[in-house]
């Protein structure tokens, strides 16, 4: 049996009756292995993934169906089984985007653990994971290039013992170039995949839906590394859940540009299409990242005939600056956002300039990428990520004080804590006390994120409990910030906070007050705390010195009030951006108050009108809410 979907959800009626078929019967696949050898069954010479040399429509290309796909995740169980992995065992992966990646996942969670890196971290942080996991065999980027991802896997192998074997990868797909004198331990990867065989597991596993898949790490840039536990039934289950929310079929065409350590890229964009036998278009190593991939986005789409598109709000934003010239983009029929806040103004922008509705979709690490979809069609306004999936249930908490979820369930229309539980939450933490920390007494995850449900039974977003600052789908801990900033002699107190952007969603920025007597630019700052901050997402664009640090009444610092403060800035900013050039009186420039919570004010009644109206566009596109006083 393979994975076949009905028509997308409409409605709360239409989930009911998904869910009147009991979940063993609609989902009898145990292992992710179960559910990508039955689409191939099915789908055995239909395209799965086609790699992209370049970004140029018509270029270079390499694709692989579904049997040679099936095949290759078979050579590299089998090739992992050879090397001594087992159920128990984590394989590591340190690529960037490409068909490899693919037979690492897969074959990995086939064999044993996957363990996906960000290949962005550093080494003392991917060393912290690799401890953390113990992993047996690293599959890493096998060229000598820019990358430094060899290198990088070289070094790592020297500090763990625990680390037996690193796989190189040669991304153009054959072997290693000839003379290629590897370390001890080090070896080829496609040229050992190449002797195993290719028509079946050689171990003869025998998978529970409770197996662990996957260890995957939270955030791209948080301080203490966390590593998740995927079971295998949670990764099947949102795989089956997505595409019956959404109607995926296997004649659909997507690209997926999302890395593939990041859970949204594997499961929701790779899985679930592979489940379906639909055909994924991997838009070279640099997936998103390359420029010209995004500048040639539209024409890419049209000569590939893609039928869905997807990517975080950033990515989408450079998108809707990227003209179609001549591009035929009527087959797109849903377009999906998820992992940061959708701004408003770029919905709006997205429609009337592509006639195509963004979706937006709710998914966290510890849901195994998915816990809402708001299905094509929807009509629903941004921060509306839909209904529950099928067999799950989301309940909105009351918060105390201090910002945490209490035992009190709160009824339609009030915001509270977002709290989930169904059949894909994760197994837990490697920590079994970071795991604690995460449900409640009574077994429901606590997201983090603050909302409210509407009469129909959508969830509707409008902000979170955590500190984190989310850039581009990307979560920046403030503490990597803090601590950075802070150990600069000159500096006695230190918070970073988000700042909104109509790109990004936020921008990391940060307050200090200085040590009496101390006296230290802003420049300085910034280039201290920017050598000392590994990941480039996560350095500060600008470093305030204040006299006083706001505080609570119990002595910690009240970020509140310092976003206000950086809201503030860029508000004020994007003012002086527009009106400096026009030689307007500052008389009659817009007068910007901060007044707490967040919560801007424009007074722009003295403004020209001409003025307001080229600066207005601007103010409404943060993701923030201003309250402006026109003309």
């Amino acid at each position: 049996m393979h994975l076949t979907v009905p028509s997308p959800v409409q409605s709360l009626a239409d989930i009911h009756r998904i869910e009147a078929t009991p979940l063993t019967q609609a989902i009898p696949w145990a292992s992710t292995y179960a559910l990508i050898r039955a689409s191939a069954q099915v789908h055995a010479e239909q395209p799965a993934l086609t790699f992209l040399h370049t970004g140029q429509p018509g270029g270079p290309y390499t694709t692989w169906t579904y049997r040679s796909l099936l095949q290759g995740i078979h050579q590299t169980a089998n090739l992992l089984h050879q090397l001594g992995v087992g159920p128990q065992d984590a394989v590591a992966v340190l690529l960037p985007g490409g068909l490899a990646y693919h037979l690492a996942l897969w074959g990995g969670e086939a064999a044993g653990i996957v363990q996906p890196l960000n290949p962005l971290l550093s080494d003392e942080k991917l060393l912290s994971l690799l401890q953390a996991s113990q992993a047996k065999v690293l599959i890493a980027h096998g060229a000598e290039d820019d990358s430094q991802l060899r290198a990088k896997a070289l070094r790592l192998q020297t500090q763990l013992p625990s680390l037996k074997t690193v796989l190189l990868v040669n991304p153009e797909g054959g072997l290693l170039q000839d003379g290629d004198s590897l370390p001890a331990g080090a070896q080829d990867f496609h040229a050992l995949r190449a002797l195993q065989e290719a028509e079946h597991l050689v171990s003869q596993r025998v998978f529970q839906r409770e197996d662990i898949a996957a260890y995957f790490h939270t955030g791209g840039t948080t301080g203490a590394p966390k590593l998740a536990r995927h079971s295998h039934g949670a990764q099947v289950f949102t795989a089956w859940a997505n595409a019956t929310m959404q109607g995926f079929r296997a004649s659909d065409v997507t690209i997926n540009g999302y890395p593939l350590f990041h859970v949204a890229g594997v499961l929701p964009g790779a899985l679930c299409s592979l489940a379906v036998g639909m055909h994924v278009i991997i838009p070279t190593l640099s997936l998103f990242r390359s420029r010209e991939v995004v500048q040639n986005y539209w024409r890419l789409a049209d000569h590939h005939g893609c039928t869905l598109m997807s990517g975080v709000p950033t990515v989408l934003a450079a998108l809707a600056g990227v003209p179609l010239n001549g591009a035929n983009i009527s087959r797109i029929r849903s377009v999906r956002t998820g992992a940061a806040p959708l701004p408003p103004e770029l919905a709006q922008r997205f429609e009337q300039t592509f006639g195509l509705q963004i979706n937006e979709s709710l998914g966290m690490t510890e849901t195994a990428g998915l816990s809402t979809v708001a299905p094509p069609g929807l009509s629903a306004p941004a921060g509306c990520v839909g209904w529950p999936l099928p067999h799950a249930q989301v309940r909105i908490a009351a918060l105390n004080s201090e910002d945490q979820a209490t035992g009190q369930v709160l009824p339609v229309g009030e915001k509270g804590m977002v709290l989930y539980r169904g059949p894909n939450l994760f197994s837990g933490y490697l920590d079994a006390a970071e795991t604690a920390r995460s449900f409640t007494p009574n077994g429901w995850l606590i997201t983090g994120d603050v909302g409210f449900i509407d009469e129909q039974g959508r969830l509707h977003l409008s902000g979170r409990a955590k500190d984190l600052i989310i850039r581009g789908g990307h979560n920046i801990d403030p503490k990597v910030i803090e601590d950075a900033l802070g150990a600069h002699p000159a500096v006695d107190l230190c918070a970073a906070v988000g700042a909104p952007d109509a790109y990004a969603g936020e921008l990391p920025v940060a307050f200090a007050t200085l040590k009496p007597g101390a006296q230290v630019s802003e420049a300085e700052l910034l280039a201290f705390t920017a050598e000392r901050v590994d990941e480039a997402p996560a350095k500060p664009k600008r470093i305030t010195l204040l006299e006083r640090m706001p505080v609570t009444n119990v002595g910690k610092i009240y970020k509140p009030e310092l976003r206000t403060l950086a809201t503030g800035a860029v508000v004020q900013g994007l003012i002086d951006q527009v009106l400096t050039p026009l030689q307007i009186p500052t008389s009659q420039w817009p007068q910007v108050h901060a007044l707490g919570d967040a919560q801007v004010t424009v007074d722009a009644r003295a403004t020209p009108a001409a003025a307001w109206a080229a600066i207005k566009p601007l103010l409404n596109a943060l993701p923030v809410k201003l309250v402006l006083h026109a003309p």
